[in-house]
């Protein structure tokens, strides 16, 4: 099984059947190892039945005792071998289906980090939740094909030989037994991959809602927009609902001829052998053996249909995987190197200028259009932003990467001890750390902490308050001491005395050094050195809080939260 430190290999992403192959390939031997033990078990429990008749036509039959005790002997020994092998068995198919967990994990996991900040631009957390919750166990489920699969096949033609020997017309009918199951289930299985498919789009929509909903409730419940997410969302979980109905439509089908079809052959070969028997045909013990054999055969033809209908399950999942392993983050085709000293920023599109050393402020009634402009500042969009008179997208990005930092309200917080969590990849020492802490007013957290700095924080953040979440972020964003720090809503979660700390202390402890926020509140932007106001996604006005506060209606109505006075500018 892969190891928790081990390269996960590079994945085969042509398509669904081929990352199946991939899962198999990796771990060939043990995949052969299955396939062996589950084909020599399933024979086995075939040798049963032939044991059983040997029993009676040589031992009860006769009526010799010695030939019913040593049959009856060599009856209990396979018996428990194959217990043993039933064991090994489904160790070693576990292992088969862990070892495709862990390294689909992994690959996804690689994946994600690979595409870094793009990825909430690229695919939808919806997505990626299903295909971490769902799809991964999917496709490790659907190697179970690797083993009980390819015993059915094998199991099968062994007991088709046996028969054969028994009677002709019985092996005809069992042969002819299997492809009447594919004519049947095959049809059910390709529509069930289509209707799974669907099934699995709709439950990604369903869960990006989910997620939407519940970091924006307080939001939406202040503006009145709770009910109409609500209807919204009991509209797509109904759609989702009739979309899992036909899924299991198609799945009760194939499961039903799954015991069904062996069942009904069963019937029928019994029927046929009890004929032949009273005909002479076939011995009594023969008539004993056709019975187990048949009886044994439900197993092999039931493993068979399920091993189709979670293969089928299994390549729509490992579709979505490879879809989300097709994403390529932003292409680096910079060459050039960055500005040497510290350079203006310009956003031709918005009109946004940032002075180097300067606190400036993007101040917009709607928000997507400041955090556009700082995405655009930071690289992380295609655009025709400029840095020192050079466009950004012809810098280098890893040049890019260490001087600008977007530090988003909203990032997330790992676990781990709080004096890491802020550290970030390299050691800060103790002196700059607390600088950080004081700058972003977090000092009341730490002292409030059981043990201070080396207190454990939970993933996101969760027992810390809002506040408190948005102040260790900010904390972690000028520990970095980047360059230019463009920071998105960094107060957005705090009461009006603690954010006008902060916005002082960040004045003061970025001095020097570029820094650029987004924001409408008037504690924070009066502090800032440059106040642009972007209407539209553009620049309207440009000057200090003060002076546009004096010369701007609309600018006024939007910090002063005044609506009315919005309305009358507009």
């Amino acid at each position: 099984m892969i190891d928790a430190y081990e390269e996960p290999g590079e994945p085969d992403c042509r398509g669904g059947w081929r990352y199946l192959w991939w899962l198999v390939m990796r771990q060939k031997t043990r995949s052969v190892v299955g396939a062996l033990i589950s084909s020599v078990w399933m024979v086995l429990l075939a040798a049963t039945p032939y044991l059983m008749s040997r029993a009676v036509d040589d031992g009860l039959t006769t009526g010799d005792q010695g030939a019913l005790a040593g049959w009856t002997g060599a009856l209990f020994a396979v018996g428990m071998f194959n217990a043993w092998l039933s064991i090994m068995r489904h160790r070693t198919m576990t292992r088969v289906r862990m070892d495709a967990n862990f390294r689909t994990v992994k690959v996804l996991m690689g994946q994600a980090v690979r595409l870094g900040a793009t990825l909430p631009r690229r695919i939808g957390a919806g997505e990626v939740v299903t295909i971490g919750v769902g799809d991964v166990q999917t496709i490790s489920q659907s190697l179970t094909v690797v083993g009980p699969g390819v015993g059915a096949v094998v199991a099968y033609l062994v007991i088709a030989g046996l028969l054969v020997s028994v009677s002709v017309p019985i092996a005809v009918v069992v042969l002819l037994g299997m492809p009447l199951v594919g004519v049947l289930v095959g049809p059910l299985l390709g529509r069930l991959q289509t209707t799974e498919t669907r099934y699995r789009e709709r439950q990604g929509v369903l869960t990006a809602r989910i997620a939407d909903l519940a970091g924006g409730l307080r939001v939406l419940n202040g503006l009145g927009g709770k009910g109409l997410v609500a209807d919204a969302f009991r509209h797509d979980s109904q759609r989702l609902r009739a979309q899992g109905y036909r899924v299991g439509a198609v799945t009760s089908w194939v499961q039903a001829l799954g015991v069904g079809l062996p069942t009904l052959f069963l019937a029928v070969v019994t029927w046929l052998a009890a004929r032949l028997a009273a005909q002479g045909d076939i011995t009594v013990g023969e008539l004993v053996s056709v019975y187990g054999y048949v009886a044994v055969l439900v197993g092999p033809v039931a493993f068979f249909i399920e091993c189709g209908y979670q293969v089928s399950r299994g390549v729509v999942a490992a579709r979505r995987v490879v879809r989300f392993l097709r994403l390529e983050p932003m292409a680096d085709t910079g060459t050039r190197d960055a500005p040497a000293e510290p350079a203006v920023l310009h956003d031709p599109e918005s009109g946004v200028r940032v002075l180097p050393g300067r606190l400036t402020a993007l101040a917009g009634a709607l928000p997507a259009d400041t955090v556009a402009v700082v995405d655009r500042l930071g690289r992380y969009v295609p655009s025709a932003a400029t840095w020192g008179g050079v466009a950004l997208d012809e810098i280098a990005l890893p040049q890019v990467r260490e001087r600008v930092l977007v530090a988003d309200h909203e990032s997330d917080l790992f676990a781990g001890p709080l004096c890491e969590l802020v550290g970030g990849a390299g050691e800060p020492d103790e002196a700059a750390v607390d600088r950080a802490v004081r700058a972003a007013v977090a000092d009341d957290i730490v002292r409030g902490l059981p043990d201070g700095l080396d207190t454990p924080i939970d993933a996101q953040g969760r027992n810390l308050s809002g506040g408190q979440r948005q102040r260790v972020r900010l904390v972690r964003a000028l520990l970095a001491g980047p360059e230019v720090l463009l920071a998105i809503e960094p107060t957005s979660a705090l009461d009006a005395h603690t954010e006008a700390r902060v916005a002082e202390r960040l004045h003061a402890g970025r001095a020097g050094r570029t820094t650029v926020v987004t924001t409408t509140s008037p504690l924070v932007l009066d502090r800032a050195d440059t106040v642009h106001y972007l209407v539209d996604g553009k620049v309207a006005a440009t000057g200090t809080h003060t002076e546009l506060l004096d010369g701007e209606p609309g600018y006024r109505a939007l910090v002063a939260r005044d609506e009315d006075a919005g309305e009358l500018t507009r």
